[in-house]
């Protein structure tokens, strides 16, 4: 009897199991369905909010999205070029290889969002909070950013040529094998970061602070660093060929290696 009792205790297990994985199932679809009807009104405009949606792929150039909030949505491969995001939430969302060339992202909030390999060449992104974003690989040249935060961002082996940086912030940013040239980083603090094999050719850097940074290898020809903080910076195998290092302070800097041929030294006088 008491076998007879187990066997059908385990009969009603199993069948309770059943009932809910097929509820569980149900609840996914219904979900899922719903989250494909968001995502159809946030395209169609109807709506403002698509938070965790797909818009995967979606052609969405030129359009307008203002405030939207798109909190863990997939964008990943879409073309948002020349739309609007302006004060848009974008907190986890995934724009890996997004194509946001020219788009407006001023003041967004893209904290912990995925924009490796992104296009945001020319984006306008002024005071856009970029907080631990993944912005490796991505494109960023001619980019406005003035004073958008950066802080804790992967931003390896990204293009910032030509970029308008000044104001922004970069605390823990992580710069390596990245491509500055000609941007416009006057008056940041980039102390103590690893800039090691960066590209900053002919870049604007008067008064950065760069106390304590890694700059091993890295190309700094022809940069504007007048009254630039380098004490105690690692510059070994940097090239400063023909840079600007008047008012400069080079103190207790590591220069074995260092190419400062033609550049303008902190005395004012030219390096032979």
């Amino acid at each position: 009897m008491q076998a007879r009792r187990d066997n059908q205790d385990i009969v009603r297990m199993r069948s309770e199991l059943q009932r809910l994985a097929m509820a569980g199932a149900l609840l996914a679809l219904a979900a899922g369905a719903a989250l494909a009807a968001d995502a159809d009104a946030f395209v169609n405009g109807t709506v403002k909010d698509c938070v965790a949606c797909n818009l995967a792929g979606r052609e969405l150039q030129d359009r307008n999205f203002q405030r939207a909030k798109l909190d863990r949505a997939d964008l990943t491969g879409s073309n948002l070029a020349g739309a609007s995001l302006f004060r848009s939430s974008l907190l986890r969302a995934n724009l890996s290889g997004a194509k946001l060339a020219g788009a407006n992202m001023n003041l967004i909030d893209a904290k912990w969002a995925n924009l490796s390999g992104a296009d945001l060449s020319e984006a306008l992104m002024f005071e856009a909070d970029l907080s631990s974003a993944d912005l490796s690989g991505a494109t960023l040249k001619s980019a406005r950013l003035g004073r958008a935060r950066l802080n804790q961002a992967m931003l390896e082996g990204a293009n910032f040529a030509l970029v308008d940086l000044r104001g922004a912030r970069l605390a823990g940013a992580k710069l390596k094998g990245s491509d500055f040239r000609g941007a416009m980083l006057n008056n940041l603090n980039l102390r103590e970061l690893d800039l090691r094999n960066v590209d900053f050719t002919l870049a604007d850097m008067v008064e950065v602070d760069l106390r304590g940074a890694d700059l091993r290898n890295a190309t700094l020809a022809g940069v504007d660093l007048f009254g630039a903080n380098l004490n105690g910076a690692d510059l070994r195998g940097a090239s400063f060929e023909g840079a600007n290092l008047e008012n400069a302070i080079l103190s207790d800097a590591k220069t074995d290696g260092t190419n400062f041929d033609a550049a303008i030294m902190p005395n004012g006088k030219r390096a032979e």
